[in-house]
């Protein structure tokens, strides 16, 4: 990989592909690929005084290598390489679309030190890497005879074991802050006069609501988004492309709009790899998901699979009723949604069911504990 990222160097010195961003494609690779060298160095400059000194030393001396590395740079390299991975890969993506950077990468390629490999082949490498050393620790625990050194050598691999699991705790929770940053940029939540004409607000008292406005509600702090996809809404004289977002505690139905100018329309290269190919046409061509109509509360929402013979007169195939109820499970909005297929709209069903179920089961839970009387005094 350092044949891809050297040549980059070299020819950007030569101002050729001078907009693309090394680190977004490369991170830290050269001070992890520095820090692996040297790891390697050491442990084979142990096997070396091994073999030079067997008579004398009849047992190698890891602890001091596999503490200086694990305990120290390592671990915290790949770390920082890995956390730029999916955003690495999708950008590389982008760029693989120009015609000087396809021959920048063709030219790379053809090196000998490649091994015919493309380049994501060889940027997920470290990731791999990083997932045997506790394989590698193991099988120096298991050859260990003494037991202090054993002790020792079990205690680095937990660390190191606990340090992937935080790993991939920390890259859903970015790829979730990212993908909840970019909804937050493509979701417009209307004003109540646009959203509903019977509702008039004088102009004089509009910034009263503008306070107000919903934008927060997309915070991956509060919430996660379970499932997500395109439909199509029936109303009464057409039928309406929309995309909905269902939430652990809401969903939400919005409408796609596309900008066939591509005004203001955002940087493949900044996009978040985890949106759907949907959302990132959305975003490509400049458009947004306008939000239809407030939240729907999941202990507010009830979702109805409908029979072929009752909606095949309108047209309809696959389609299935969402209906909003208030607190007095009176019915103040209705969704007629049709799926592409059949599976999906099963699957849409099961995704909806799942959800309300498991937010009434936390909404219990939490009275529960709410009506928990404390522990009685031993003062009283």
């Amino acid at each position: 990989m350092c044949i891809f990222m050297n040549t980059l160097k070299y020819l950007q010195t030569h101002e050729y592909l001078l907009d693309v961003d090394l680190w977004r494609l490369f991170a830290n690779l050269e001070e992890l690929s520095q820090t692996s060298f040297g790891f390697v160095n050491s442990l084979l400059r142990i096997f070396k005084d091994y073999v030079d000194i067997c008579e004398t030393s009849p047992s190698l001396d890891f602890i001091s290598v596999l503490t200086k590395y694990f305990r120290g740079s390592l671990c915290q390299s790949h770390q920082t390489y890995c956390l730029n991975y999916s955003a690495a890969v999708f950008y590389l993506e982008s760029l693989k679309q120009r015609h000087d950077f396809g021959i920048y990468l063709k030219w790379c390629e053809q090196n000998d030190q490649c091994r015919r490999l493309h380049l994501p082949e060889l940027l997920v490498a470290p990731l791999h890497r990083l997932t045997r050393y506790p394989l590698l620790l193991k099988n120096i625990w298991k050859r260990s005879t003494d037991s202090t050194e054993k002790i020792m050598i079990y205690s680095i691999k937990e660390k190191v074991e606990k340090s992937i699991r935080d790993l991939e705790g920390k890259v859903k929770w970015l790829d979730n802050f990212q993908k909840f940053r970019h909804l937050q940029e493509i979701v417009v939540w209307p004003p109540l006069w646009d959203r509903d004409k019977r509702f008039f607000i004088p102009e004089c008292l509009k910034h009263i609501f503008k306070e107000h406005m919903a934008e927060n509600i997309l915070s991956p702090t509060n919430r996660h988004l379970l499932y997500e996809g395109k439909l199509t809404l029936a109303e009464s004289t057409r039928f309406l492309d929309v995309y909905l977002f269902l939430f652990d505690d809401f969903l939400l139905v919005t409408k796609t709009k596309r900008n066939k100018k591509k005004l203001g329309g955002s940087d493949p290269g900044l996009m978040c790899p985890s949106l759907t190919p949907e959302l990132q046409t959305v975003i490509k061509e400049g458009g947004s998901c306008t939000v239809i109509d407030q939240p729907i509360p999941l202990d507010r929402l009830v979702v109805r699979g409908l029979e072929p013979l009752h909606v095949s007169v309108f047209g309809l195939r696959n389609a299935f009723l969402i209906q909003h109820e208030n607190r007095y499970r009176q019915c103040i909005a209705a969704f007629l949604l049709q799926a592409q297929t059949e599976n999906i709209k099963r699957t849409w069903i099961a995704q909806i069911t799942a959800a309300i179920s498991c937010f009434t089961k936390s909404q219990e839970t939490k009275k529960m504990s709410s009506f928990t009387l404390p522990a009685e005094s031993s003062e009283i």
